[in-house]
């Protein structure tokens, strides 16, 4: 037991922080591909070669944030029932982002017209911009602390604690200068982390140009960790009530950040890969861990929401564990072999004469 909480609610915490690092990871990936889209490529040819590198990922590493939100549900239903009602808004515009990029693919690869992939082409860039910068807006904004407590009132054994379940964040509770900064972020890690995929996946050209052009927007990612220790400092209370851990993490960041960017500059693309794919997940590490042992963080500090007051029964908890252990090695397994089964890299210039009359016609 460690602050009240049960080793199942320890479980059920760590395997959320996990999805959710899973979902960076791998999603990243597609994010970052859809932003060199517009950011990388020369014309609509290259945009739907870069496209195709991840068409067969996309829709199965988005699996990971809805089995995050469906453990949430289940493990933590307090926890689920405040974040998503507090920040209703910005999961609705991730959705809309992520809607808007699954149906690009499926548009643009059926598009008759240049003008109309182009268009679709631009939604897959979009859409690959929205959800990260308003997934990183989230995490940042509730790591500050914002407003709980106004409306019902649950109870759990015998005990009032549904004002804190209730979140009711303003609007400069949720925009503000750290959770900008923080969607911005995100939003370039999962840049980067798509260029170095694309190294992985394309010609040998094509893949000197992604790291060269990841070696020289890295420069902007020190800076920019800096000013966010500095807000994070300020703005929460990570430093003050979890020291170690905390710069552990931050010491991690930064030594992945340096390991990404010499890879890159070496042309190292799987070390690149690795490094950036580290990052990611130890963002989320690191906000998990300033969490803990809360799940949201009242603004005034008396109406925190703590893991073991936001956790489901035990007989629930235990449930899931079976259902935990039976499932997570098929998944795991289906997602080595389906990134095995692809390994191979695309070359545009040697297709066959079937593939190309079929990147004609349907961009794939």
């Amino acid at each position: 037991m460690i602050d009240g909480i049960g080793i199942l609610q320890l479980l059920w915490y760590f395997v959320i922080a996990l999805l959710f690092a899973g979902f960076l990871f791998l999603e990243g990936i597609d994010f970052g591909v859809g932003m060199a889209t517009r950011l990388i490529a020369r014309d609509g040819d290259e945009r739907a070669m870069y496209m195709r590198a991840v068409a067969p990922h996309w829709d199965g590493n988005e699996v990971w944030l809805i089995t995050a939100g469906g453990a949430m549900f289940a493990a933590f239903p307090l926890w689920y029932a405040s974040l998503f009602s507090g920040y209703y808004i910005l999961l609705f515009l991730v959705l809309v982002g992520l809607i808007l990029r699954g149906v690009s693919f499926e548009f643009s690869n059926h598009a008759i017209t240049d003008r109309e992939r182009d268009i679709w082409q631009w939604a897959n860039f979009v859409g690959s911009v929205l959800p990260p910068f308003f997934l990183g807006m989230m995490l940042t904004s509730l790591i500050q602390g914002i407003p709980m407590g106004a409306g019902s009132v649950a109870f759990k054994n015998g005990k009032a604690i549904g004002d804190a379940s209730n979140a009711v964040p303003g609007f400069f509770d949720v925009c503000n200068l750290l959770s900008i900064v923080g969607g911005v972020a995100v939003v370039f890690f999962c840049f980067v982390h798509g260029l170095h995929f694309l190294s992985l996946k394309l010609s040998k050209s094509d893949s000197h140009h992604m790291l060269n052009a990841s070696s020289k927007v890295y420069w902007i990612a020190y800076p920019a960790l800096v000013v966010f220790v500095i807000l994070v400092f300020f703005f929460t209370d990570f430093y003050q009530k979890r020291t170690i851990s905390s710069l552990v993490i931050t010491v991690i960041i930064l030594a992945a950040v340096i390991c990404g960017h010499v890879a890159a500059r070496h042309e190292r693309g799987g070390y690149a890969f690795i490094a950036s794919g580290v990052t990611l997940a130890a963002v989320i590490a690191f906000i998990f861990n300033g969490l803990f042992p809360r799940v949201m963080i009242s603004k005034d500090g008396t109406a925190d929401l703590l893991i073991k007051d936001a956790a489901a029964s035990p007989v629930t908890s235990k449930a899931m564990t079976i259902v935990l252990c039976c499932l997570l090695p098929i998944m795991l397994a289906y997602f080595i072999w389906s990134y095995y089964i692809q390994r191979k890299r695309l070359y545009t210039d040697e297709t066959t004469a079937e593939e190309k009359k079929a990147i004609a016609e349907y961009g794939v």
